[in-house]
């Protein structure tokens, strides 16, 4: 009754019909405010703001992040008709689901049972165990193996799961070995305190105790060496893949030996597991040796990420027999998508087959993408984006421009608030053809959405507008700084496009700024190298100097990096020093098998967008044609000017 009777207060503060189109100006500190208070868990300050901010555009998310700090209280009815009434937006669909799942930590399975068929949120983990949770209440313990999938994680799971896997357990459809398989997963995940925790409650000889998994954590090399172990217990078995994890993550090569020594102690399926998972690190740390360790490791075993760095492995060493059987092993989704379509073509080509690798080339090469250019020009052929701009009437992006939802996103990220701008966005798009797509770009583009602009227009399946995937806004800033610093202005477009969608003021989650997402550090180090003793920090987002500043740092480090973009962008991305130490130990390596082998996924996909763009850019702009494959060029080995970059990277 209580929790009726705040719902029905909380609704009569609170508009839940989003407002027309006449949002107040004025009111936009109150959002910020409201928001700020949200954040802080304030209910209290935000309850005083809901009124004073009735009529703003964004009206319904104030009142929605009164609901989310309520969520304890707030009855169905109000959650309801704030969810009715705002149909289709995110914050609505988001607040049916942590409602429902409150009322299932709360205990309120009638309430839980009325709501639930309304959620939809096939990947939220709670969720489904809140569900399993629900039946098994209904119709007995019968039904919790039904959550059995939901065990199999590296991740700590919610504590709606741990009822049902207390039940499982019991019944032994949960079994031992299920629970050493976690044991592992969490490791791989880096999950220690999950592994830890899990290997200390095995029943009898398989337990691990929480004090020895602890010494493994901090000496893994010396626990895998020397252990304690008693191999006739399985938990000593537990142990040694364990520590085997965590040395090989360091260093697999050091790892190597001590798991020689004590890989014989163990079960044939651990020894292919763990050979699986050494041959894994050493593809991540580029040891030559790790195709060669890959054939010790059971195929069928490896999951996906371990069969694509065997791929990797095998592209290092230059076996293109050996690229085609691990392309040939992968998942056949895995195995369809442009990278290994690439590389199979390549090895088709390399053994001899080249009807059947130009076919895969000629699937390739219109796609507009890293591989596709490759493939393009395999075929002999240039990158040649061609355009279908779709005029825009004046009248359809008015109406466009006054929908409630696309009101919403642009005073969103008016008032930086970003992330929610995107799910609006998002919703807004879903479901567009290629010609409302190209309109909600260009609409986009003009109300200063560059992200979403470029976003949207890089969805369209068959009609194109390349001018709006690829813009080229500040081409005087651009220009300068690409003239200032003797650099190509394509790569500068590349680089900004990838790091910052042209938006001049945004922040990234680790501090970096501007278009050219610039760290302050990095930013006053390079005025100093400039001598511009007239720079502040406030001016970091400035697009002139930013771009001015950008454009410097880029090319200090592609003077020390053999001008070669490839390793020029995975230093902007991932420091010099790494892209240093990624270069091949001894013999030269093709720049595109460089750039496929970059350990880490982030800057591997960064670099070959930037790539990518820098090729569309130059055929954009009409300048000369370079290809891929010069542009790529041949990375030498580390050399000399290691020292150098450790220092300054």
């Amino acid at each position: 009754m209580a929790g009726r009777l705040i719902g029905a207060a909380i609704l009569a503060l609170a508009t839940v019909v989003v407002p027309a189109a006449h949002a107040d100006p004025a009111g936009d500190a109150e959002i910020v405010a409201a928001k700020a208070a949200y954040d802080r868990g304030d209910l209290r300050a935000l309850t005083l703001l809901v009124p004073r901010t009735r009529n703003h555009v964004l009206a319904p998310y104030v009142t929605f992040w009164q609901y989310e700090l309520s969520l304890d209280t707030l009855d169905a009815a109000t959650m309801r008709a704030f969810v009715t009434a705002n149909a289709g937006a995110p914050y609505a669909d988001r607040l049916a689901l942590d409602w429902v799942k409150a009322a299932a930590r709360r205990g309120d399975w009638r309430g839980f049972g009325a709501e639930v068929a309304t959620v939809n949120a096939p990947d939220d983990v709670e969720l489904a165990c809140a569900k399993a949770q629900y039946r098994r209440l209904r119709e007995g313990d019968a039904v919790a193996r039904d959550a059995r999938m939901l065990w199999f994680t590296g991740a700590n799971t919610p504590d709606l799961c741990e009822p049902l896997f207390t039940v499982m357990i019991g019944q032994g459809v949960i079994t031992t070995a299920d629970r050493i398989m976690r044991v592992r997963l969490a490791a791989e995940a880096g999950n220690l305190r999950l592994a830890r925790t899990l290997a200390d409650t095995l029943p009898g000889r398989e337990r691990v105790p929480a004090s020895v998994m602890a010494k493994a954590e901090r000496d893994p090399a010396g626990v895998l060496a020397k252990g304690p172990y008693t191999w006739k217990d399985g938990g000593s078995h537990t142990l040694a893949l364990f520590a085997l994890e965590r040395a090989a993550r360091s260093d697999a090569a050091a790892a190597r030996e001590p798991w020689l020594k004590v890989r014989d102690k163990l079960l044939a399926s651990e020894r292919e597991y763990g050979n699986g998972r050494i041959a894994y690190y050493a593809a991540r740390q580029l040891n030559p040796d790790a195709a060669a360790w890959y054939a010790e490791a059971d195929q069928d075993a490896l999951n996906t990420e371990q069969r694509t760095w065997r791929v990797r492995a095998e592209l290092r060493s230059g076996n293109w027999s050996g690229v085609a059987a691990a392309i040939a092993a992968l998942p056949a989704a895995v195995a369809d998508e442009s990278a290994w379509r690439y590389w199979k073509a390549r090895a088709l080509a390399a053994g001899g087959k080249t009807a059947e690798a130009q076919a895969l080339y000629a699937r390739l090469a219109d796609e507009f993408n890293f591989y596709g250019i490759l493939a393009a020009e395999a075929l002999g052929r240039r990158v040649n984006p061609v355009s279908q701009p779709l005029p825009v009437t004046d009248v359809w992006l008015a109406d466009f421009g006054a929908r409630p939802d696309v009101q919403r996103v642009v005073k969103l990220a008016e008032l930086d608030l970003r992330p929610e701008s995107l799910r609006e966005w998002q919703v807004v798009v879903r479901g567009f053809g290629d010609d409302d797509l190209l309109r909600a770009s260009e609409y986009a583009r003009r109300a200063g959405l560059p992200d979403r602009s470029i976003n949207t227009a890089e969805r369209t399946q068959q009609r194109h507008d390349f001018a709006l995937r690829y813009p080229t806004p500040f081409t005087a800033e651009f220009e300068n700084a690409a003239r200032g610093n003797a650099i190509d202005v394509t790569l500068l477009y590349g680089i900004a496009r990838q790091e910052s969608r042209f938006v001049p003021d945004i922040v990234s989650t680790a501090g970096a700024m501007g278009l050219m997402q610039l760290m302050p550090p990095t930013a006053r180090w390079v005025s100093k190298q400039l001598n511009r003793t007239d720079y502040r920090p406030s001016q970091i987002t400035d697009v002139a100097i930013n771009s001015q500043f950008g454009a410097f740092y880029l090319k200090y480090w592609l003077a020390r990096l053999d001008n070669q973009p490839a390793l020029a962008a995975a230093a902007y991305n991932a420091g010099p020093g790494r892209a240093q130490a990624w270069r091949p130990a001894a013999t030269p390596l093709e720049g595109a098998v460089w750039v496929e082998t970059i350990p880490f996924n982030e800057t591997r996909d960064y670099v070959k967008k930037v790539l990518a763009n820098e090729m569309i850019y130059a055929r954009s702009l009409s300048l000369p044609f370079v290809s891929m494959t010069d542009r790529l060029g041949t990375v030498q080995p580390k050399n000399a000017t290691s020292a150098t970059v450790a220092r300054n990277g």
